[in-house]
């Protein structure tokens, strides 16, 4: 009679995972990322669009996936049909010819780009253009002060980083609230089909290439000017390079400063301990809490979620998987950076955390260009609601609340509060 052998781990059952991008998850994704990062820690999934991606969720992971030159921000890359890359990306980045910027392109075209764009888009533009943001975020609170109630995403989350990013780039203020309303749609479907965001993508091709053109016979003081002049070396942006520029910079610098404004508020909002130490700090008129807070924000439930497509170029191997030449490969921003082997306790938000070094802006060559002015609005924004507005509460249950469904940014539908009217 032979002795029965005991179950080895690899006989075992596959625990059973989580259910990923439904609505469910839209709104906590991060029990179901805790999961993976203890079980599957790079994950091959389905995504809603029908494509096939390895999710990477682990810190280690992550920073290595962000920095391996092998994983290629190229579409190109992409093993599936042509008829299928539609699906990856900007929805009608392609048709609306604004493939050559700096999500999409590898080194050496990314070192010139990125070379040519960082003599326009500067520390000092963005160190100099401090009282502008503080104006409009004023002039925005104006609005609504004296009502005593305000949907922060519509009412000041969103149009700040619009108009502020208008005004850099130089688009005449007549202008500026078309591009509301094309950024707008993309806030409204991005969680759904992919054809309304095509059409203001379109529009907004549209429109900044007739910008650019004009702006070639009058440069000014501003940073579609700055991109047309840059040069080195004999080497300027050609007039679709700098299309597509002007286009990302806007593009990628609206939504995630919307979603940076409104996580933050919903955050300190879920961690009144957190709140009350900011607010008591501010009124004494210190700053170092404010710099860390928004670092930690960032950290604990930050405007970006996964970072954009990147396409293995070889078979290589990620966190013990093996990922075949023109795999997919996402890395979540959001699950790396609640990685306990990286931070401590960090599912807490502290908003004095020093040892910070999250993800929320990514990592190695495709570091966030617009990484101060996200800083500035993020950090003017919150300093002032906190400042002017001191009794800011939540106008609903917590539970009420909807977050945008999509794959790429986490953030809220609407952000109802009330607070005590004042005039302005």
């Amino acid at each position: 009679m032979h002795e029965q052998t005991p179950e080895t781990p690899s006989d075992a059952p596959a625990p059973q995972g989580p259910t990923l991008f439904d609505w469910e998850f839209a709104t906590d994704p991060y029990p179901a990322y805790a999961w993976l990062r203890e079980h599957s820690p790079v994950h091959r999934t389905r995504l809603p669009s029908g494509v096939e991606a390895w999710l990477v969720t682990r810190y280690a992971d992550a920073r290595q996936a962000l920095a391996d030159q092998r994983l290629s921000k190229n579409p190109a890359h992409h093993a599936e049909p042509a008829h299928a890359k539609g699906k990856t990306g900007i929805p009608g980045e392609r048709k609306a010819e604004l493939m050559t910027h700096l999500l999409n392109i590898d080194p050496p075209d990314h070192t010139r780009l990125r070379r040519l764009v960082s003599k326009a888009f500067t520390p000092r533009r963005v160190a100099e253009f401090t009282p502008r943001v503080q104006e409009l975020t004023d002039h925005l609170i104006d609005g609504f002060a004296a009502k005593g109630e305000a949907d922060l995403i519509h009412e000041f989350a969103f149009p700040l980083p619009i108009y502020a990013i208008c005004e850099m780039l130089g688009v005449p203020r007549e202008d500026q609230d078309d591009f509301r309303d094309w950024a707008g749609m993309m806030i409204r479907h991005g969680g759904g089909p992919r054809g309304g965001v095509a059409r203001s993508v379109k529009q907004m091709r549209t429109y900044l290439g007739e910008l650019i053109h004009r702006k070639r016979d009058d440069l000014g003081n501003d940073l579609i000017s700055d991109l047309i002049r840059a040069s080195d070396h004999g080497d300027h942006l050609t007039e679709a390079e700098a299309t597509a520029m002007a286009f990302i910079l806007l593009f990628a610098g609206f939504e995630t400063t919307v979603n940076l404004i409104g996580n933050g508020v919903h955050s300190l909002f879920m961690n009144p301990d957190q709140r009350a130490l900011l607010q008591a700090s501010l009124a004494a008129g210190e700053s170092a809490l404010l710099a860390t807070g928004i670092e930690e924000l960032l950290r604990y439930d930050g405007p970006v979620e996964l970072a954009t497509w990147r396409f293995a170029t070889e078979p290589l191997t990620l966190g013990g998987e093996d990922v075949a030449a023109g795999d997919p490969v996402l890395v979540v921003l959001a699950a790396a950076d609640r990685d306990p082997d990286r931070f401590t306790d960090p599912d807490t938000l502290d908003l004095s955390r020093t040892d910070n070094q999250h993800l929320g802006y990514g990592h190695g060559i495709h570091y966030c260009l617009g990484a101060p002015l996200a800083r500035l609005e993020g950090q003017t924004a919150l300093a002032t609601l906190l400042t002017r507005l001191p009794d800011l509460e939540l106008a609903v249950p917590p539970q009420e609340l909807r977050w945008r469904g999509g794959l790429i940014m986490r953030g809220l539908r609407t952000l109802p509060v009330r607070f005590t009217p004042r005039n302005t």
